[in-house]
């Protein structure tokens, strides 16, 4: 592969050649991408909001991989028949940090029953969390659930005369993302509204398992477009979308 980089100062180019790469990161199935790296009990961060941008056939991948006592770090769990959902429904979810669940009838009969941990986190703070989990940064200070429940049992601190919760990261076992468009390398572009947590979640994993609508060559993404970079991503898989329906909304005729 063959680099040309120019600045501003030089009118030509410098071509400059990469290195092959040494490791394959695309994988022909769901199943082959999730082999090898998934035990009973894991800390899985998933992308998506409601049915929008989720790992759609990682997560049935794995619901199919039998693997039970997980957690989730996720912004909902779906809907009863898809998304995390499917999960719930095999019971192989034992414990959820999310910030929504109203779609979800499942989730709520396992919570109410008993059978579910649940770990509530304010939207903003949980996108923090999986973001300093990536960045490296072992915990932050917020306002955000301050005197609710949120704050129960977490250190607080003034800073500036303002008192504020302390929040742990969120650093995953294996994280599983969804992105519109890919290479070889791992390079993600996220498409519009299914941008929203999944680049949070590709970097905060240990291991990071992408699949993408689109899988090109290396070298046809522009650079300034990418939200995930390559080095985050272990492992790529091309699948095909359901493009499902969350909640349908119409008006009534006249």
């Amino acid at each position: 592969m063959t680099i040309n980089v120019r600045t501003a100062d030089e009118p030509s180019a410098l071509a400059y050649t990469a290195p092959p790469m040494t490791v394959n990161k695309v994988h022909q199935s769901c199943a082959e991408a999730l082999n090898g790296i998934l035990r009973d009990n894991l800390l899985i961060a998933v992308g998506g909001f409601g049915l929008c941008g989720i790992p759609e056939n990682l997560i049935v991948a794995l619901r199919d991989s039998h693997v039970t006592g997980l957690t989730i770090a996720s912004n909902n769990a779906g809907v009863d028949d898809w998304g995390l959902g499917l999960l719930l429904k095999t019971r192989q979810i034992r414990r959820m940090i999310s910030s929504y669940v109203g779609e979800n009838a499942e989730f709520e009969r396992q919570f109410m029953a008993g059978e579910l941990e649940v770990e509530f986190t304010p939207q903003g703070t949980l996108a923090e969390r999986l973001r300093a989990g990536g960045a490296g940064i072992p915990a932050f200070y917020t306002r955000t659930g301050l005197s609710t429940q949120v704050a129960e049992g977490k250190p607080h601190e003034i800073f500036d005369g303002e008192t504020f919760v302390l929040e742990r990261a969120i650093r995953a076992d294996v994280s599983l993302v969804k992105a519109w468009k890919g290479d070889a390398f791992g390079n993600l572009i996220y498409r519009k509204t299914a941008r929203n947590f999944n680049p949070m979640v590709a970097t905060c994993g240990k291991i990071c398992v992408a699949e993408v609508e689109q899988l090109v060559p290396i070298g046809q993404l522009d650079p300034d477009q990418i939200h995930t970079p390559g080095i985050f991503v272990d492992r790529i898989v091309q699948t095909t979308s359901v493009k499902r329906i969350e909640q349908r909304t119409v008006r009534a005729s006249s």
